[in-house]
């Protein structure tokens, strides 16, 4: 697995790399080749982006005020509705072939919420998945308490997958309030240092994500 750590980058430029690897695993595959992984962690600058299936109205201010705010807005071709990105959350982009580890987009998504569920356990926060909802949730059985502190969003062609996930971890949760986070208008977010009650070491989250990772799919490649 080739990691690297883009450190806090603009979301359009990370956008352009992951299309660039993801072409060239694509170019690979065409050439009867296996793509080599790439698994990506980054930080990015306030910036909201709207999926291919994302609703207009969940966008709460128009794009002038968001300017005011500071605030970039990208339309984008992963899946999910809409989300928030910046400085304090941990973004990941894998940008692997699916056929090296025998697994469909189903259980690829299931795993990434593995890791989250995994990583965020050595901190002691207990996590789990939400029916019917990507990302990883808190609370899932006290509805008037359940919130989200880690996003899914990804898109696939022939299972090579490019966008991630992104977890809150020292997020300043104020500007989920621009959004309807994900479309839901009945849950909150949440972030590790909310929880916790203290900033999280950004660097030692991303050493334990990039092992996770490791363990559930490099060394599952068949």
């Amino acid at each position: 697995m080739i990691y690297e750590d883009l450190k806090t980058i603009e979301y359009g430029r990370a956008w352009d790399y992951q299309q660039q690897l993801f072409a060239e695993a694509l170019s690979c595959k065409d050439k009867g080749t296996r793509p080599e992984s790439h698994l990506l962690f980054c930080e990015h600058p306030h910036t909201i982006t709207i999926g291919k299936h994302g609703k207009q109205e969940n966008l709460l201010f128009q794009e002038t005020y968001l300017k005011e705010k500071g605030v970039s807005l990208f339309q984008i071709d992963r899946g999910g509705d809409i989300t928030y990105h910046g400085p304090g959350q941990l973004v990941g982009y894998p940008i692997f072939d699916l056929e090296a580890y025998g697994i469909g987009l189903r259980q690829y998504i299931f795993n990434v919420e593995e890791i989250i569920i995994r990583l965020l356990q050595t901190y002691n926060i207990r996590s789990e998945r939400l029916n019917g909802a990507a990302g990883v949730w808190l609370d899932t059985n006290i509805p008037s308490k359940t919130r989200k502190i880690a996003a899914i969003g990804v898109r696939s062609s022939r299972f090579v997958t490019m966008h991630g996930f992104a977890l809150n971890v020292n997020t300043d949760l104020s500007f989920f309030s621009l959004i309807n986070p994900c479309g839901f208008i009945d849950k909150g977010v949440t972030s590790m240092e909310k929880e916790l009650g203290y900033k999280v070491d950004m660097e030692e989250v991303k050493e334990k994500g990039k092992n996770l990772f490791e363990a559930l799919f490099i060394e599952q490649i068949v």
